[in-house]
């Protein structure tokens, strides 16, 4: 193991870009804050409250992207939300007819292969049994967050990754 701060895993649609835009009751029910854009001819409501939590995590956390959206991360989200530039991201291998692995998450493989041994928190809104079975038998301490994908990353989530973080580290 090693001194670096835990690894945090993070997902983008459904933790920053929301599904669907927030009512105003949901809005104000979460305190989500937001715009509407446009990246690559999808429409996405980027939450800037899920980027802020983002931002203060990234005092405690090595920030890593972990979406299908790869490289692309960097190229929108920096500049749409203030979010640090030039984090690291996973690639992902695409199995198109889904047969090599079925029961496993399609994100665990890169996952596995990124982090080692090293401890890690993964934030993202479709964990299935593989992805709960795989964290609760890695030999490094791992959490799984989930978040609700019409709301996103909210004060909740982001204090118990903060205090896990710092449980982990001391």
């Amino acid at each position: 193991m090693t001194d670096a701060a835990p690894l945090l895993l993070v997902d983008i649609d459904g933790v920053i870009s929301l599904f669907g835009v927030p009512t105003p009751e949901r809005a104000v029910a979460h305190s989500i804050e937001g715009t509407l854009h446009s990246i690559d001819g999808t429409p996405h409501f980027l939450s800037s409250t899920a980027a802020a939590h983002l931002l203060a995590l990234d005092a405690l956390y090595e920030l890593v992207w972990a979406s299908g959206w790869e490289e692309r991360a960097d190229e929108h989200l920096p500049h749409l939300l203030g979010l640090p530039p030039g984090l690291p991201f996973l690639r992902f291998t695409r199995d198109v007819g889904g047969q090599s692995a079925p029961k496993a998450h399609w994100k665990l493989e890169a996952i596995d292969a990124f982090a080692g041994e090293r401890p890690l928190a993964w934030i993202d809104d479709a964990f299935n049994d593989a992805c709960h079975g795989w964290a609760q038998a890695r030999p490094a301490p791992t959490l799984l967050v989930q978040t609700e994908p019409k709301v996103g990353l909210t004060a909740a989530e982001a204090g118990v990754l903060a205090a896990w973080a710092g449980a982990v580290g001391a």
